[in-house]
């Protein structure tokens, strides 16, 4: 089980970040190669990446590096030389099914020049257009190194012609047909960045709707956005209590042969159950667990 409440978005083009993008705390940190660099700057970008990645450690940190669109002229120089970096994926900007079949056989290529085991490379897939939106279960189909769907709604909300709202309900359709798709497949699905990096009620407000959606974390574009996404997406001391007070009464309902119990005059079944071994997992993970 990989943690990602929080995926970070940093400049490809900034020395400074790219030397300090791990202490922030972020679950995942994005070297991005696409919007957050200038034309003019898409070299140099790639090669303080490129250097970057060689010769500093980011720890536990997940590291994703973001390519420009498979459209653009320099995405097949970035894959070509990123992948062989060995990231812990590549994020492919405006995916579908047609670009991940592309972005596919080229990994295959540098995994076959590289020595490395077929599927070594992974990949995470960003949803920002509305035929994305629609053929999201088709991508994910496409190749098993999709480990993680992310969605874009600023350019998703271009592509449908309407302002982007502090509410998103323009996005409502979108995040549950994705939020579905990757269910369906057990992969992590992360929800779009909230925009207004101001406003922490209005983040916290957008993180609780999209945690109860279903999505696994939220995009980060400030580091300042860190502790509020993972303030809600951290299991709070009654879940956590509650969650062991379950697993307790699960042995002691095994001992006695009962499949089914209750807890506090309520039913407790397998999915109750798995909800509960979900919390515990996370909190140890963060260490909140005693």
């Amino acid at each position: 089980m990989k943690l990602r409440r929080t995926m970070l978005f940093m400049p490809g083009n900034n020395p400074g970040m790219l030397q300090t993008a791990n202490m922030f705390g972020a679950d995942s940190i994005i070297f991005d190669l696409e919007d957050a660099v200038a034309l003019t700057e898409k070299d140099a970008a790639r090669i303080l990446v490129k250097e970057a990645m060689k010769t500093m450690s980011y720890g536990d940190t997940e590291v994703v590096i973001r390519v420009n669109p498979l459209s653009s002229p320099f995405a097949m120089k970035d894959i070509d030389v990123m992948a062989r970096l060995k990231p812990d994926a590549i994020l492919l900007p405006k995916a579908t099914p047609e670009d991940m079949i592309i972005l596919e056989k080229e990994l295959e290529r540098i995994e076959k020049e590289e020595g490395l085991e077929s599927g070594t490379i992974k990949v995470h897939a960003l949803v920002e257009t509305t035929y994305g939106v629609e053929a999201v279960y088709e991508t994910l189909k496409t190749s098993q190194r999709i480990t993680a769907v992310l969605l874009g709604g600023e350019d998703l909300a271009a592509d449908l012609g309407v302002k982007r709202t502090k509410a998103s309900d323009e996005l409502f359709y979108a995040r549950t047909k994705l939020v579905n798709a990757c269910k369906a497949l057990k992969v992590d699905v992360i929800d779009t960045p909230f925009t207004d990096t101001n406003d922490y009620l209005g983040l916290e407000e957008d993180t609780r709707k999209a945690k109860m959606l279903g999505f696994s974390g939220k995009l980060a574009i400030n580091p300042r956005q860190i502790d509020t996404i993972h303030n809600v997406y951290s299991p709070t001391r009654a879940e956590i209590n509650h969650a062991q007070r379950v697993m307790i009464a699960k042995e002691e309902a095994e001992k006695e042969g009962l499949g089914v119990f209750s807890l506090d005059g309520k039913m407790v079944d397998l999915p109750i159950i798995n909800r509960a071994i979900q919390t515990l997992e996370i909190a140890d993970m963060i260490g909140l667990l005693d």
